[in-house]
């Protein structure tokens, strides 16, 4: 398997002389054959700047950084597939970061591109070529003219139609799962927050936080248009917000609205669970989902990323427990990291967690960072690590209830957790 490089004018190629390697944390390993998968459709190869790549040599079999004018490669992979390795780099400007992207180690091999990661979960629903640009466009002017004076569709539009936001697309488009963002505010500061970042963190925020407090109308409205089939989903807690039961008093009195007129579709939200009372309330008025945000089930791991204010990981927990205990289904959306993950004492503390809180689904969702930089915020290893490829094998033996997918996941009325209907989100 070759080691793919990039030239100074973003062209790719393959090195002869180099088998590719991976990357594990801050250790370069060997990419196994078992972990390789052909390059998924709507996969984005990209060049990592201020890098040069790391390969072994067939001359010496010694591990080299490539010598020239090159830099590393990564494939930025689409949903319901997980990251196996990193790519193998070593930075030429160490005060530089990586855009906030999920690398993933890529090599050429048998005349086609290949990838270190597993398929998880079904990507045709989240395949951005199934967002037709005409019709959203259509659908956006459609809905704008419909609802003139409500702000949050005209805030939805641009996340739809300027950042391609595919579940701002489907509120627009009235299909799978569709957004309904209240909070401008949050509880935490997350260090990757692709919404907000202090101006000293060195990252730049790739979208812009919505910057006002809607009304129960409005948001009511959105969640009554969406909740047509009763296969929808309406999601609380978007990308562009921040916490969104900072807003719980309008969630409750839309989620009543909506229920009181319609019993469609399914009321989702996204959250970091920390505001228990909050989230009790929230469970109460109707909730049908919850999907609660989590780097680590070690406290020390979780604090170092989120930050969180007047909250801790006990919080997220009994909130957890609760939304199980009242018929919730309930799923973290687990941001993973080769090298950190699959860590002895990670694996065993994330499989406590999902026992004691009654998990159904861990959405296993790679992590966007620059690597440097997250290594650098996070507790050192003590155990051994597994890998990733074995890290799920551990999870899906040791928690065979619990569905490891990538995606939002709605349940069947009198079926078991394997039997479910599979949506975006």
């Amino acid at each position: 398997m070759n080691l793919v490089y990039a030239d100074e004018q973003g062209n790719l190629f393959d090195h002869p002389e180099f088998i590719a390697l991976g990357r594990s944390g801050d250790a370069i390993v060997e990419i196994m054959e078992d972990e390789l998968i052909p390059l998924p459709e709507g996969a984005t190869l990209v060049s990592l700047p201020f890098t040069k790549p790391i390969g072994l040599s067939i001359h010496n079999d010694q591990m080299q950084v490539v010598p020239g004018t090159v830099h590393a490669v990564g494939a930025l992979l689409p949903q319901g597939f997980t990251r196996l390795c990193l790519p193998s780099y070593v930075k030429s400007n160490q005060e530089e970061k990586l855009p906030l992207f999920g690398y993933t180690a890529v090599v050429w091999k048998d005349d086609q591109f290949y990838v270190a990661a597993e398929q998880c979960d079904d990507p045709e629903r989240w395949d951005p070529l199934n967002c037709d640009r005409d019709e959203l466009r259509l659908q956006v002017d459609r809905i704008l003219q419909k609802y003139p004076d409500n702000r949050l569709y005209k805030h939805l539009s641009h996340c739809a139609l300027e950042y391609e936001c595919l579940t701002s697309s489907n509120t627009f488009l009235q299909r799978w799962e569709g957004a309904v963002p209240v909070s401008y505010s949050c509880n935490a500061g997350c260090f990757g927050c692709i919404s907000e970042q202090p101006d000293d963190s060195g990252f730049v925020a790739p979208q812009t936080r919505m910057n006002f407090k809607p009304t129960v109308d409005e948001v009511t409205q959105i969640m009554l248009e969406h909740l047509r089939e009763h296969d929808s989903i309406i999601s609380f807690g978007q990308g562009c917000e921040g916490e969104p039961s900072t807003q719980a008093k309008i969630i409750v009195e839309a989620i009543r609205n909506v229920r009181a007129q319609t019993s469609k579709g399914f009321i989702n939200i996204n959250t970091n669970a920390g505001l228990t009372d909050f989230m009790r309330a929230i469970v109460d008025a109707g909730l049908d989902l919850m999907r609660v945000s989590t780097i680590s089930a070690i406290e020390e791991h979780y604090n170092a990323y989120y930050k969180p204010r007047a909250y801790t990981l006990q919080n997220v927990e009994r909130s957890l427990r609760y939304a199980t205990d009242q018929g919730v289904y309930t799923s973290i959306n687990y941001l993973i990291f080769p090298g950190v993950t699959d860590r002895e004492e990670e694996i065993e503390a994330m499989l406590g967690f999902a026992k004691r809180t009654g998990l159904k689904l861990i959405q296993m969702r790679n992590l966007n960072i620059d690597p440097e930089s997250y290594l650098q915020l996070i507790p050192k290893a003590k155990g051994e690590i597994y890998g990733m490829k074995q890290m799920l094998d551990i999870f899906r033996s040791e928690l065979p209830d619990v569905v490891i997918g990538s995606y939002t996941h709605v349940r069947r009325s009198n079926c078991s957790a394997n039997s479910l209907r599979i949506n975006n989100g």
